[in-house]
């Protein structure tokens, strides 16, 4: 087997003097065309193009003698060292860095990328990519051949954000191009590039926020938020409308909304809708978590209380204005659902959309049996539990607010 593995990080930059070192001793150099090519490749050393990593892999590790491996960026960062590193191929391996191309981009811009997510895009992984975008306000894309700008902008439709676009970085057709996103799928963009996509609604800053910087990477500085807990009042999204606060054992109820969340499991990458949102608290909390949230809901005044509580939380929601079942024709494809208002006609259109998880709620046991059939004959799992919630004045121990409701989740099977 190969008696090292060198992997070596390119930035355009001239290599350093350890690189040069390890590739001139090289006896197999495997790459792109473009490292290939480098003056520094021994010219009696055995290529290989790198197309499949796992493919070189298995090639170097029946190598006699030292392998170099070129990579664009950091190759430890989404890149070839992890592949490199499996035990299968039994290589130790020695990794020489440079600037990665997330780096570069950000530098491009002038930007700082502390606060950034960073998503890799490609055939199986593009709709969460565009999901995480709509949930952050900065978003770096390690973009792939069919999933590069054009698409994550086509699939952004009507969320307004603004794509740095960085192409071919630190070789000499290296462009960096500023646009919105509704001119982005209007061009076509050379690989490899790397996308930053930045707006939205910035979470709601203290004096000084900029100043003060984060301390946890992917957070802006504001992070945690001051308000602890999940599952809050329900008057905690009403804000100053405290007539917007919902009852207990109603949609909008902490009780039922800490359970209906336990079952949708909201994780970033997932596109939830929250329909017939009401004051849009499991929508805010459900952003909380870190997925793209769709918040349908009727009520325009609701709308805009909704859409005040997510800048108060700092979360990105996407509200929609309409009535379910119509509303939701146009909507991307959601991972999971939460039905708080429409009855079994939205809960059967959103079936019909095939999501993982639907969950909803009734008030009585005919409704819950009713909505039960429509997701078994969706072909859903059905479980349902009553649940029971009974609020005390803690001053008095007295009985406060009593209510019971069925709490239904729907599982794809």
């Amino acid at each position: 087997m190969a008696d090292r593995v060198t992997v070596i990080g390119w930035d355009g930059s001239p290599l350093t003097e350890a690189a040069r070192a390890a590739l001139g001793a090289a006896t197999l150099v495997a790459g792109a065309a473009h490292h290939l090519a480098l003056p520094e490749v021994p010219p009696g050393a055995e290529r290989i193009r790198l197309g499949s990593v796992a493919l070189a892999a298995r090639r170097i590790a029946g190598h006699r003698g030292t392998a170099v491996v070129l990579a664009d960026g950091d190759p430890g960062f989404f890149g070839v060292v992890r592949t490199l590193r499996a035990p299968e191929y039994g290589l130790e391996v020695e990794v020489v860095p440079a600037v990665s191309s997330v780096a570069a981009a950000f530098a491009r811009a002038g930007m700082p990328w502390d606060d950034a997510q960073i998503v890799v895009a490609h055939g199986r992984t593009l709709r969460r990519a565009v999901n995480v975008c709509r949930a952050h306000t900065k978003v770096a894309v390690l973009t792939s051949p069919g999933a590069g700008p054009a698409e994550l902008a086509l699939l952004l439709e009507g969320v307004h954000r603004t794509f740095f676009i960085c192409e071919a970085l630190g070789t000499d057709r290296e462009r960096v191009t500023v646009l919105t996103s509704d001119k982005v799928a209007d061009h076509v963009w050379r690989d490899p590039n790397v996308v930053i996509v930045v707006g939205g609604s910035a979470a709601a800053a203290g004096p000084g926020a900029a100043d003060r910087g984060g301390w946890l990477a992917g957070r802006d500085p504001n992070y945690p938020p001051a308000v602890r807990g999940w599952a809050l009042p329900a008057a905690e999204y009403a804000g100053q409308d405290t007539r917007a606060a919902a009852p207990a054992g109603t949609a909008d109820s902490a009780q039922l909304r800490a359970a209906q969340l336990a079952r949708l499991g909201p994780r970033p990458g997932d596109l939830l809708w929250d329909i017939g949102a009401g004051s849009g608290a499991v929508a805010v909390e459900a952003a909380r978590f870190g997925a793209a949230v769709l918040a349908v809901e009727r009520d325009a005044a609701a709308c805009a209380r909704m859409s005040a509580a997510a800048r108060r939380f700092g979360v990105q929601l996407q509200v929609v204005h309409g009535i379910a079942p119509l509303a939701l024709e146009a909507l991307p494809e959601p991972d999971v659902v939460r039905v708080g208002g429409g009855g079994v006609r939205t809960v059967a259109a959103c079936a019909d959309r095939r999501p993982e998880r639907i969950v909803t709620h009734a008030s009585t046991r005919d409704e819950a049996e009713a909505v039960g059939r429509v997701l078994a004959d969706g072909g859903y799992a059905v479980e349902c539990a009553l649940i029971q919630s009974l609020e005390l004045d803690t001053r008095e121990w007295t009985e406060r607010e009593r209510a019971v409701v069925f709490l239904l989740s729907g599982s794809r099977m």
